[in-house]
């Protein structure tokens, strides 16, 4: 079994930069692509980076050039690098990882999940 913990959300004004973390616990050998969602009130959770064990991204248009992802499989560790945030990326930010190894848009296909950090991006 898998525990992933995010940290790092918090409350910043628009333009600014935060960095979420996501640390995984357990069985961690068993997880392959691991990726960042969010899910905004009243939307439905979307894909925002995603990356593989062998380090190939995926970010959604929305995030691309303003989001980095990475990885480090030696600490057990996802980051998400968040710059130039506005308005539209306030939601609550969930990680994921999966036995799988491609990147997968459907949030049903991962196997694990964190709790979530919010982010609020105040304009």
């Amino acid at each position: 079994q898998v525990q992933l913990v995010e940290s790092g959300g918090g409350l910043v004004q628009a333009g600014g930069s935060l960095k979420l973390s996501c640390a995984a616990s357990g069985s961690f050998f068993s997880i392959n692509a691991m990726a960042w969602y969010r899910q905004a009130p009243g939307k439905e959770r979307e894909l925002v980076a995603g990356i593989t064990r062998d380090e190939n991204t995926y970010y959604a248009d929305s995030v691309k050039g303003r989001f980095t992802i990475s990885r480090d499989n030696a600490k057990n560790t996802l980051s998400l690098q968040m710059n130039s945030l506005n308005a539209e990326d306030t939601a609550m930010y969930y990680c994921a990882g999966d036995s799988g190894y491609e990147i997968r848009n459907d949030p049903h296909e991962y196997d694990y999940w964190g709790q979530g950090t919010q982010v609020t991006v105040s304009s």
